[in-house]
């Protein structure tokens, strides 16, 4: 996999702003196969900066259902908070 298949998205939360302005912490959702380590090599590959560590959990999926006797599902997927050395930062606009 490369680096634009294990990185998705960046998550941008309330909750996630707090923890890039207080812990130099960024929340990225990955793929679900990607291991700790290729997701290291992969945001610092793709925004150029030192990542320090990187904590991951598989989120499941909420059950849904909209007006209809069907139940659906939103995806599994796996977060991945990534905390940067100090001085290092990623700009998101």
């Amino acid at each position: 996999m490369n680096a634009f298949e294990i990185i998705k998205t960046v998550r941008l939360t309330e909750k996630g702003t707090r923890q890039s302005e207080q812990f130099n912490q960024y929340t990225v959702v990955a793929d679900r196969r990607a291991t700790k380590m290729q997701i290291r090599q992969a945001v610092q590959e793709l925004f150029k900066v030192k990542v320090s560590s990187v904590n991951t959990m598989n989120v499941h999926g909420k059950a849904r259902r909209q007006r209809t006797h069907q139940a659906g599902k939103s995806p599994d997927w796996k977060k991945a908070v990534v905390t940067l050395k100090e001085g290092e930062k990623i700009v998101l606009t």
